[in-house]
């Protein structure tokens, strides 16, 4: 927080930490399991690379040969037991299959029982959101309340930029919706 805020730092911050928000909830919802072959699934997947945790795209080449397959090929052979065992401790639920060469992992159809788990999964995550977003909110709220009080910005300015960042979460929470929906959608899909 800026030593003396303005009208515009606590709008352009908002603007900046309700962005990151909606950017983070993306990427979570890249990793969820949807029954095709999707690489993003294996991002939060950590390997010990000599004392280093590195994800696994950093010391292997994944590639998706077929829309069920995910294949890992190793820059370096001696690193095939660390990425299965990585695989295998992580919540993909894919069992790997190692070749000698590569590491083959085959995405099953999903179930309708898991298909419903993930979507309540997918859920909790978009509620975690929402919960962020309004918390981003109440933060300039409080700003603009503090810029108020301190004689900086007229009663009427402060409930007209109160109602600017009301209007500016209630779009980002719509955000939220619409990507949740698209994302239920593909897990949804046979």
């Amino acid at each position: 927080m800026a030593e003396k805020d303005t009208k515009e730092s606590v709008f352009s911050q908002l603007e900046e930490d309700m962005a990151k928000r909606i950017d983070s909830l993306k990427k979570q919802f890249l990793s969820i399991r949807t029954g095709r072959a999707n690489p993003s699934i294996l991002d939060r997947i950590q390997i010990d690379y000599y004392g280093s945790m590195t994800g696994i795209k950093g010391v292997a080449n994944v590639t998706v040969p077929d829309a069920r397959t995910i294949m890992i090929t190793p820059f370096e052979k001696t690193m095939m037991g660390a990425i299965e065992k990585a695989i295998m401790k992580s919540d993909v639920g894919i069992t790997p299959a190692n070749d000698g060469q590569a590491i083959r992992l085959t995405i099953q159809p999903l179930t309708q029982e898991r298909r419903k788990d993930l979507a309540k999964n997918l859920k909790k995550i978009a509620e975690d959101a929402k919960v962020g977003i309004r918390n981003e909110r109440r933060t300039a709220v409080d700003r603009i309340k503090k810029m108020e009080k301190d004689g900086l910005m007229a009663e009427d300015e402060s409930k007209k930029s109160q109602d600017k960042a009301q209007k500016l979460t209630d779009k980002n929470i719509l955000d939220v919706d619409k990507l949740t929906e698209i994302k239920e959608k593909e897990i949804m899909e046979i």
